[in-house]
């Protein structure tokens, strides 16, 4: 994608004033823009055309090689205005995507958590001091990736004003009957990331245009870009497909209604803090007086919740029999992801840097692969999973590396200097520097089936990230059924009996521990411990702040180069 087109910096499409017939073709699949391609640079010597991409197994780096070899015009619909702002979910580099990549979104909200830990490894890991300011809430108003995250939102959410703003101009000269779908297809995917920046950084800009000076900009409430987002999505999801998204086909990789349901049920479960205009004054509303029009009806937050995930039942969704399903090398069948990143190590850019980044470098050699001996789990994600008890919960096994490990020809892997590689889970701390277990200490990340094909050292493979799936819509209902004062012991258990592990209470204590069990290494921790106010205390290696208690560190700072540029921008408080 070049770079004038990355930036939307191009004209809105429309017909040529040149007096030839107009001729508007449709393509979708890549054989037919490849036994079409001669005829269509042939029209446009006597025709007026516009080329349109259905979106049909669409991804630019496939499709857009297609048209560049072909001499092709890109199609000017579907490619110019919906299908660009998918090259910008996943990454390639620093602070970029939802998912895979680092210093970004997932770290965010991952290792300032009790759920993992980079420790420093003498030379390793400090990166002057960034690893641990994240563990320690002590990122300050300056970081640099705090910036580049905001940043890169914003970038997705600028493109889809762009895009909204070439649709609408589009449908001024044009009656195609697919343009409502992409426009709400977009909408979908600006409110998705309207809903990332809420979550991050509270009181955020609400800009709808792609037009708007940086000095124009105005800080909107929490609970305004909250009530917006809601409306964005209730409005979009009637006008997108019910395919499952995860799953090869037209709509792979795309927002769908499923992926916005869920993405509902998400804001209302956490609705007490995103319409809380003050995080830091110990008060929030209550579930059960926010109200949310549904279907024609009023609901509460929790009943609002339960709906949600209802709907995704009925549109097919439901455990895999098998955990690890979720998490193989082909995972594109499940039918219980609902929203994933496509992951191609030859067809796509998008990066997964978490494997790479926590397997030792010895472990990773030996699959053919290369690691950074880093991210590990903590002394508290231990406890949880009952590492080392009678009551150990069969998932430790499929989503960490611990104890002795071997290759995928079942040998013994074995550090430089021939003693054998054993992972010391208990002995990980913020900083294991000049220890006897510098380089071994932590359980390591194992979750993701190992793809020994990959390449990149191991960053581009065929597992697709895993954003959003139906375990989690599950353990949504049943903390909302308890939150309403209702029983959610079947949720809680359907997740809980799919690996074979005991039934237990719902209790809300009970339904945050399973989240940290079912959804360990996928990016959920740091919201699940705010919505249960267990954020900002104290743990293993980790002082509670000075007044942290306060909820100050819930939300990270405006970054101070953004409000340099624009003074009306309120710091947000204790910042």
């Amino acid at each position: 994608m070049s770079e004038d087109r990355e930036m939307g910096k191009y004209e809105s499409v429309k017909w040529k004033e040149n007096d030839k017939l107009k001729l508007l073709i449709i393509v979708g699949t890549r054989p037919e823009i490849i036994r079409l391609a001669a005829v269509i640079n042939k029209t446009r010597k006597y025709f007026d055309v516009i080329l349109a991409h259905t979106g049909q197994n669409y991804d630019y780096n496939l499709n857009g090689v297609f048209f560049k070899d072909l001499k092709l015009d890109d199609p000017e619909v579907y490619l110019n205005a919906v299908a660009s702002l998918y090259t910008y979910v996943g990454g390639y580099s620093d602070s970029q995507g939802l998912q895979g990549t680092g210093r970004g979104v997932y770290d965010l909200n991952t290792f300032t958590s009790d759920e993992a830990i980079i420790p420093t490894r003498g030379g390793d890991w400090y990166d002057g001091g960034f690893w641990q300011g994240l563990y320690l809430h002590d990122w300050g108003i300056e970081n640099d990736a705090i910036q580049a995250t905001w940043e890169y939102l914003y970038k997705v959410v600028m493109l889809s004003n762009k895009s909204l703003e070439r649709i609408d101009k589009f449908a001024e000269t044009h009656s195609a009957t697919e343009l409502p779908a992409y426009r709400a297809e977009v909408r979908a995917m600006r409110a998705m990331y309207y809903y990332y920046l809420m979550d991050l950084f509270g009181r955020i800009p609400l800009v709808q245009s792609s037009s708007v000076a940086m000095k124009d900009v105005v800080q909107s409430e929490r609970k305004t870009v909250f009530d917006f987002v809601v409306k964005e999505l209730q409005e979009a999801a009637p006008l997108l497909s019910d395919a499952h998204s995860n799953q090869s086909g037209p709509y792979y990789g795309r927002i769908t209604r499923p992926v916005v349901t869920f993405l509902l049920a998400k804001l209302a479960l956490n609705s007490e803090v995103y319409t809380d205009n003050d995080w830091t004054d110990g008060q929030r509303p209550d579930g059960k007086n926010i109200k949310f029009t549904v279907n024609g009806s009023e609901l509460n937050a929790w009943e609002t919740v339960i709906y949600y995930c209802d709907q995704l039942k009925t549109m097919g969704y439901k455990l895999e029999p098998e955990y690890e399903t979720n998490f193989s090398i082909f995972n594109e069948p499940s039918v219980e992801n609902v929203f994933t990143i496509p992951m191609n190590k030859t067809l796509y850019t998008n990066q997964m840097q978490y494997l790479f980044r926590s397997r030792h470098y010895n472990h990773a050699k030996a699959y053919g692969l290369s690691g950074e001996n880093g991210p590990s789990a903590t002394i508290e994600a231990l406890e949880a999973f009952g590492y080392e008890t009678a009551e150990q919960d069969p998932r430790f096994d499929i989503c960490y590396f611990a104890g002795i490990v071997h290759d995928l020809k079942g040998n013994i892997i074995k550090l430089d200097n021939g003693t054998v590689l054993e992972y010391l889970p208990w002995k990980v701390s913020l900083d294991i520097t000049d220890t006897p277990y510098e380089q071994t200490a932590g359980a390591r990340m194992k979750k993701y089936e190992v793809d020994p094909t990959a390449t990149k050292d191991g960053k581009l493979m065929e597992n697709d990230i895993v954003l959003f799936r139906y375990a989690d819509a599950l353990l949504m209902k049943s903390e909302a059924k308890v939150r309403n004062g209702a029983n959610g012991d079947e949720e809680l258990n359907e997740v809980r009996s799919r690996v074979n592990a005991s039934p237990r209470t719902a209790t809300l204590e009970n339904i945050l521990a399973e989240r940290q069990l079912e959804l360990a290494w996928e990016g959920w921790r740091r919201q699940d411990l705010v919505r249960f106010g267990k954020f900002t205390r104290a743990y293993s290696s980790r002082p509670q702040l000075p007044d942290e208690a306060s909820g100050y560190t819930t939300v990270f700072p405006i970054p101070e180069k953004i409000r340099v540029m624009n003074e009306r921008l309120k710091q947000n408080p204790g910042y």
